[in-house]
């Protein structure tokens, strides 16, 4: 295995650039060229399927079978050109992944004849096997039965041979086994609500989309490297190994100069990405070694959330191109920062107003105001939702670990913008207000731009930051779908803009003005909403009590988090907005906790593994030769000096025993650990477990383990240490 691991060493030195060649210099010459986009649409539809297509995207209505039709032969047509032989439902099961079934145009129609087809009823709905995917219990295992059908609103593209149709994915009886189908309902709720919030400013409003912009951290380790290191192949993480003198501690990698071969790979996803009309801009060295970012425009979120999966996708298929293995796992390194995927959200209308941003008046101001304040409001009334979003086995690792955000859900908005809600609530008096007091309100709300130009301070502990035109949700984990935490957010948004608006209503019916009614709610929201701002230090101890005064949860592991989606509140909200029935949320709680502890299982298994047959073998065989050593003295040395020489020697020899009898001994103890929870039968006990129960005698296992790497004899390691994986590239 030793010589294993440095021909692996070998291959990494012997690693070159490999060239890249994009289609133009100029990005905006095949930006989107894959992609059967509004351009596409115009120069192959016909004007009615055109209209049809449009509307469908705007207002969710049914495309007729004779324009589908049409679209699916001009899709075909344009697919072709591109080198299209076949076609696929692109879909989000709920693994977490993306899924599809390609189909070829190709179609035999006898005598030795065929011809390349493609109509409206393959475009629109296509059958896939749905046995082998999670349900939650939403169907049976005997019933396969699952169908695909286009949605519209995210354009198809060309990936390859193969034409890439989203689309939802659903079960025989209607309900939603993806993760697809709950964001674009609550994008629809949300839509709803903010539009007739808007109307109380603006009446030229029809339409509110929320946007997202997703910045997405992973890690690249050569292939080499990753291939002898078995942990990271069924984890995604180490499991084992003592960390570097040097890490991150100096700074010196974030924001550095990018390596030649990461630079050549990053040139090579992001033509890819232009190329699928990913709209990617960033790219730069993150914190910690081999730690990388990279980042796309904000676009509708729907399609910005497709367009992420697509991106990790690529990601994974370009890394491997040039000789990397692409790591999203949430802490992949022990000691290290952790990867997340910052979701920077907000809302926008068809007038082209971003909600989120502050205006030139005290209209567009108050306007403002009232959708940041509902914001914080709903954040503050529905945290839990937030929480149970993000939960994950990766990112429990990350999740306050001093580099990301804590488990408590607050939201930073800076400290004058704090200072100004505080002296809006006051201002605002209990009765009927005066002309002095409107004229006091409007001139405070004026100074809005003025604040947001001086607050430019950022606070990284929090997990939901307001940040000068958005709220940027900084808990979500790397390898996240971001349809379910926007699916959260957007469900409690809707929930959140609806009472308001009801309550705001009903002070106009007693005889207020509009504005005066507004800002009375806006009182009223801001004091009820004050317990979730936190402008400190997320990481201290500090925080934690206070936090626990003011009565917020602090949920730290993914099992009790998914626990809080089963509150009745959590349920009624999704079932009035008709984003999940309780029938689908209880499946999806089904579903992530058995997927937490399939990964702690497999995680444990591994570890197990790995300590008895990598680690404690090569401990073993160095003390051999210790101990071949220790005689060796005996024959050459006169007794007092071997005695003297060897004293040293008998204690690494000791040392070794008494790490290598604990790691046998807690190996044996964590798979009785991991029996006792395998014969449970409830899915959220089993879970609680794994994470209780088992989990803790990996750390234990590890740190041992780690101790050994630090005795044995370099040249006998098996496996590829953490200071080759970060470091050589």
């Amino acid at each position: 295995m030793a010589t294993f691991r440095f021909r692996a060493l070998e291959d990494v030195l012997s690693r070159q650039a490999i060239p890249v060649e994009t289609p133009s210099s100029r990005v905006s010459d095949y930006f989107s060229s894959k992609v059967f986009d509004m351009g596409k649409m115009r120069e192959y539809l016909s004007e009615e399927a055109l209209n049809s297509v449009v509307d469908a995207m705007n207002n969710g209505t049914r495309i007729p079978r004779n324009v589908a039709d049409q679209v699916a032969s001009s899709m075909k047509e344009w697919a072709s050109k591109l080198g299209a032989t076949h076609y696929t439902h692109w879909f989000q099961p709920l693994t977490g992944a993306t899924a599809e079934k390609h189909d070829s145009f190709f179609t035999p129609v006898g005598n030795g004849q065929s011809i390349e087809r493609f109509e409206g009823e393959n475009l629109v709905q296509q059958e896939p096997d749905a046995s082998s995917f999670p349900s939650g219990g939403l169907r049976n295992t005997f019933e396969a039965r699952g169908y695909t059908a286009w949605d519209p609103s995210s354009p198809a593209f060309v990936i390859g041979k193969t034409l890439c149709i989203p689309t939802i994915f659903i079960s025989y009886t209607g309900e939603a086994l993806d993760n697809k189908m709950p964001l674009l309902k609550a994008l629809h709720a949300v839509d709803k609500a903010a539009t007739r919030v808007c109307q109380y400013f603006d009446r030229n409003v029809k339409r509110v989309q929320a946007t997202l912009g997703w910045e997405q951290e992973y890690f690249l380790v050569d292939s080499a490297l990753y291939n002898a290191r078995p942990d990271l192949q069924f984890a995604g993480r180490v499991l084992f190994g003592h960390n570097p003198s040097k890490g991150q501690q100096l700074d010196d990698h974030y924001f550095g100069s990018i390596p030649d071969r990461v630079h050549a790979f990053m040139r090579d996803f992001e033509c890819e990405a232009h190329q699928l009309g990913i709209p990617v801009t960033t790219r730069h060295n993150e914190v910690a070694p081999n730690q990388f970012e990279a980042a796309p425009v904000y676009e509708e979120a729907n399609l910005s959330n497709d367009h992420n999966l697509l991106f990790m996708d690529l990601l994974e298929k370009t890394a491997r191109k040039h000789h990397f293995r692409l790591l999203l796992h949430e802490k992949p390194f022990a000691g290290l920062n952790g990867s997340g995927k910052h979701n920077n959200w907000s809302l926008a209308t068809n007038t082209g107003v971003n909600l989120l941003a502050p205006g030139k008046n005290p209209k567009s101001n108050l306007q403002f105001l009232t959708f940041f304040i509902n914001t914080i409001k709903a954040i503050s009334d529905h945290a839990d939702m937030l929480r149970a979003s993000i939960a994950s086995a990766g990112n429990d690792h990350r999740l306050g670990a001093n580099e990301a955000p804590p488990a408590i859900i607050s939201v930073f908005i800076g400290s004058q913008l704090s200072g100004m809600l505080d002296d809006l609530e006051k201002s605002i008096k209990a009765g009927k207000m005066t002309p002095a007091d409107k004229t006091e309100v409007k001139l405070n709300i004026g100074k809005i731009p003025e604040i947001l130009l001086d607050n430019t301070d950022r606070n990284r502990t929090s997990p939901f930051a307001f940040t000068g035109n958005k709220f940027e949700f900084r808990a979500v984990g790397s390898s996240a779908n971001c349809a379910v935490p926007m699916a959260a957010l957007n469900t409690i948004m809707a929930h959140q803009l609806t009472q308001f608006a009801d309550a705001v209503d009903a002070r106009i019916a007693k005889g207020l003005k509009r504005d005066e009614a507004i800002l009375k709610e806006l009182q009223v929201t801001i004091t009820s909403s004050k317990k979730i701002r936190f402008e400190g230090n997320g990481y201290g101890e500090e925080w934690v009590k206070e936090a626990a005064k003011r009565g917020l949860s602090n949920v730290k592991d993914t099992p009790r988090a998914l626990a809080l989606l089963r509150k009745k509140e959590v349920t009624e909200i999704y079932e009035k907005y008709n984003v999940l029935s309780k029938r689908e949320l209880e499946a999806r709680v089904e579903i992530e906790l058995e997927k937490y502890r399939m990964q702690i299982q497999i995680e444990s298994r591994k570890c197990g593994d790995l300590a008895l047959n990598h680690i404690i073998p090569t401990a073993l065989r160095y003390q051999n030769l210790l101990i071949q050593n220790l005689q060796g003295l005996k024959d050459v040395l006169p007794k007092a000096d071997a005695a003297k020489a060897s004293k040293t020697q008998i204690e690494i020899v000791k040392e070794i025993s008494e790490r290598v009898d604990i790691i046998r001994a807690k190996v044996y103890d964590m798979i009785e650990a991991r029996k006792k929870a395998n014969k449970m039968d409830d899915a959220y006990k089993m879970a609680v477990a794994y994470c209780d129960k088992v989990k803790p005698f990996m750390d234990e296992i590890r740190y041992q383990s780690d101790k050994l790497e630090l005795i044995v004899d370099d040249e006998l390691w098996s496996m590829p240490k953490l200071r080759e994986l970060l470091f050589t590239r």
